[in-house]
């Protein structure tokens, strides 16, 4: 068991506030996306959750013991960062045995099973990894580490496509094999919305929707058709994406399609369809990167 509760925390640098009294709770045994543009507070939540840095307000509890200063609570977590924080003359193979020493679970059999199938060479020192090579060890070492509750921050960094698909089936075995909970933060959200179980959105240090991917998915859709019927559906409706070319425009709204919609829809013939999670948080968190 290991449930995150996350309540009414803030984190100010000097007079920036990164993170704005974000209340919520991460359930046990869960796929989470934690998505948001850069900027947004993703790694700062992380490192918070993790005890790398203190809050300004509000406080955090895994299994409802604090993480502040409690290594009990701590050893719960791995989180692999962006950051290379291993000794860069150790060897990989000896990187492994260095780890079990901080995490007892650490399952050096199966990061060695790993390590053949990425193709990452065990006597090559950290310092000669590449960077899509780094990466790989610390997707290794993370999924090894037995932990209850993995941390993700951007995984696929460097990683070529071939790399990412394996990463993606390795952590869905992982945890099928054994439960756990998994937070996830990337860019790359095509990749992964269809292993991800529940997102958390962050904007401006605001969490925006906490939701099954499934119900977020549900309370939004595409309309399409002639420009002007798309413009008179979309009147007092919540829209938030119109793209337009020639003649013929489509339109995101939130909500959901109730029999008034579909005969209003029928009337204008316009059709509708389902939108995808990356498009879905591109227009949530600004329209600036719509095209």
């Amino acid at each position: 068991m290991a449930v995150i509760k996350i309540s009414n925390l803030s984190k100010d640098y000097g007079k920036c506030r990164v993170l704005d009294n974000v209340t919520l709770t991460i359930e046990e045994n869960k796929i989470y996306g934690l998505l948001g543009r850069n900027g947004a507070g993703k790694t700062t939540l992380l490192n918070l959750i993790t005890n790398r840095i203190f809050p300004t307000e509000g406080n955090i509890t895994i299994d409802g013991e604090s993480v502040v200063e409690n290594n009990k609570a701590i050893s719960k977590v791995y989180f692999m960062t962006e950051q290379d924080l291993y000794p860069e003359g150790m060897k990989i193979k000896s990187l492994y045995k260095w780890t079990k020493e901080f995490y007892e679970d650490f399952d050096i059999d199966y990061a060695l099973i790993l390590s053949e199938k990425f193709g990452l060479n065990i006597n090559k020192k950290f310092k000669e990894l590449s960077t899509g090579y780094s990466s790989i060890f610390k997707i290794i070492v993370t999924l090894a580490s037995g932990a209850e509750v993995l941390l993700f921050d951007e995984p696929v960094l460097g990683l070529d496509a071939n790399h990412r698909d394996l990463f993606y089936k390795e952590l869905v075995a992982n945890y099928i094999d054994k439960p756990k909970t998994i937070i996830l933060s990337t860019h790359i959200i095509e990749e992964v919305s269809e292993i991800l179980e529940k997102v958390v959105i962050i904007k401006d240090g605001k969490v925006l929707g906490d939701k099954e991917v499934e119900r977020l998915l549900g309370e939004a859709y595409i309309v399409s058709g002639a420009s002007e019927n798309v413009e008179r559906y979309i009147e007092n409706k919540k829209c938030i994406n119109v793209e337009a070319i020639a003649g013929f425009k489509s339109a995101t709204i939130i909500g959901k399609l109730n029999e008034v919609n579909k005969e209003e829809l029928n009337k204008l013939s316009l059709k509708t369809s389902n939108v995808e999670l990356q498009k879905l948080f591109i227009h949530l968190t600004g329209r600036e990167e719509v095209k």
